[in-house]
Parts: C-alpha cells; structure tokens; sequence
C-alpha cells in the first residue's frame, strides 16, 4: 500500500463499521490496524463486528487487536440501546469462522506501542480514547510519535447526545479523553475535533440510502441491513428520518481536510457532574493557553456525501446527489 499509515481506534457500532468501509476504500489510506475499544459496544462485540465488516469487505487482511474492556475509571454503559443488541443494528451477522481469520494474540495497547516506537503512524480515532489514555500513561514515548490524531468526540455550540452537554464517546469514558487533550497539550500537538457540530450535519436520509442501493446493490444493500435500527432510534428520539453517521465524517476528513473548517483552540474536557464529558472549547483565549485543538464548526455535507459515495463505491464520476440533498 502506498497510501498514509494510520491506526482505526474504534468501538464498532453502526457508524463505525461505516467509517470503517469508507477508510479500506481509500487509496490515500494504508490502514495497518484496527484497535478496538468498549464503547458503543462491549470490547468483544466491537471485536467481532470489525471482523464482519472486514470479511464483507473482503479484508481479513488488517489485523485487528481488542483493547480496553472498561473506562479508565468510570462503570462502563453502552451504547446498544442506539447500535442495537449485536452492535450493528440488530443484523446478527454470521461470526467469522476462527479458521477465517489470524486473531492477534497482541493486545491493543501492546500494539500500539509496538507500532508507534518503530514509526510515526497517524490515528483517527472513533470511540473513547481509552486505548490511547493507557498508551500516553504506560509509554508516553510511543503516544509522542503519532503523527496527527483525528477524534470524533466533543462538541462545541451544539448540544450533547447523551447529556445536555456532552458526546457520547468523551461521556463513557471522560479522564480518557482528558489525559489525551492534555497529553496533546505538552506535545504542542492539535487534536482535530470532528465534533457533533460538524457530524449531526451529516444524516443518511431514505433517498440517499435507496441511490446507494441502486448504485450499487450489494453494498447499498449490506448499509440498509445495518442501519436499519439506526433509522429506527433517530425517528423515534430525534424525529429525524434518516440518521446522523458520524464517525465516517472523521475517515473523510482525515483525506480530504476542505470538507470541514473551524479554529485552533485550548480544549479541556471535564470528568465530573453534570458536565461530565463536556468539550469546554476557549474559543476567546480566557485562559491565554496556546491551542492544543482544531475545533471543527463548518461541514460541507453535499461534499462529504459525494466523497462517500465516490469512494466507498470506486464510482468513476461525482454522483448527482444535489437533489436527494434538497429534499432533506
């Protein structure tokens, strides 16, 4: 592979094994690990579902590792409530056989620090950030080394989705989250934040999942079989008919970086209360801190969705989606 090395650090989830098929179709990235990550998912079913997704994909290829099985100190609560019980929507698709696939008897983190000592590999991670907390505390030499990470977490202006301020992913697991922003902070590193301002701007609607489905019959179809139950959660919460997929906003922003804009800022994420998980972004320099964030505000949805389709399908022109846009 030619293409930038990175590490997927996820927790699959509905839009994670989204993320996950739009990243192994990009040329410009050489995906050479998935770790996962309790989250959306317990770490056993993040694991088994990543294993679908690659076997659909056809890319038992990429090693995948299982990392953290809790939050670094906070009882874990899941996500299945909005993934469904298998984690992908309630599709119950066949395990991969055990003979099907080399299952790494590496850890996450051990990967990780294997990984990252011998080169700098960049993440874009979609879950909490407990693998990456347990890197920077047991081998701060190997998290110095990542080369740029790309969080879908945090939220700025827009409200949370699993309290009045928070997102999920810096919720379930928020000293994680801490240790990486302030971690970031002593490196004068930027985590790019693709936060829910940017990402609830992003919802499959029932017109582009049904082009999908005739662009391309046999991935539009796998799509629909696992977000399904998504479409489901978000009518019946938010009454929105289709639904926000998040995390491949962050694969195709890694990419392509026009997609979205905002402004570098000092972010802190609070681990306690009522505020538990919050992203508290100094967008007016209160504080005088130098930024240890690029806080995304702007998305251009119309050019992600052509991004998605473009790629995920190796279509060969921009397919016409202005229309199923507009009607949304």
């Amino acid at each position: 592979m030619s293409g930038k090395k990175v590490i997927i650090d996820c927790d699959p989830g509905i839009d994670d094994s989204l993320a996950i098929m739009l990243a192994l179709s990009l040329e410009e990235l050489d995906v050479i690990g998935i770790t996962i990550v309790c989250g959306n998912a317990p770490v056993e079913m993040g694991y088994e579902n990543a294993l679908k997704i690659l076997r659909f994909m056809n890319r038992l290829d990429v090693p995948v590792f299982m990392g953290a099985a809790a939050p670094m100190k906070r009882p874990f609560v899941n996500a299945l409530d909005t993934h469904g019980p298998d984690g992908l929507g309630g599709s119950f698709l066949d395990s991969v056989p055990s003979d099907a696939y080399f299952r790494q008897e590496q850890t996450a983190l051990e990967f990780l620090e294997q990984t990252l000592l011998a080169e700098s590999v960049s993440v874009i991670a979609l879950g909490p950030m407990t693998n990456l907390a347990a890197l920077a505390d047991h081998c701060p030499e190997a998290f110095a080394r990542i080369d740029s990470i790309v969080s879908m977490g945090g939220s700025f202006r827009s409200h949370g989705n699993c309290s009045p301020v928070a997102e999920y992913n810096y919720w379930c697991d928020p000293d994680a989250a801490a240790i990486v922003y302030r971690e970031t902070d002593h490196l004068g590193k930027r985590i790019h934040m693709v936060g829910l301002d940017v990402t609830r701007k992003i919802v499959l609607t029932p017109d582009l999942l049904t082009y999908l489905k005739r662009l391309d019959p046999e991935t539009g179809s796998f799509v629909e079989q696992i977000t399904r139950f998504y479409f489901d959660f978000h009518w019946e919460w938010e009454h929105l008919i289709g639904c926000v997929i998040n995390d491949p906003l962050a694969v195709a922003y890694f990419v392509q970086r026009d997609l979205c804009s905002g402004f570098e800022a000092y972010v802190q994420i609070e681990t306690d209360g009522i505020c538990r998980g919050q992203s508290v972004v100094d967008s007016m320099q209160f504080l005088k801190h130098d930024p240890n964030a690029v806080v995304l505000t702007q998305v251009d949805a119309l050019g992600f969705f052509r991004f998605f389709f473009l790629r995920l399908l190796h279509l060969k022109k921009d397919p016409d989606l202005l229309p199923l846009l507009v009607r949304t």
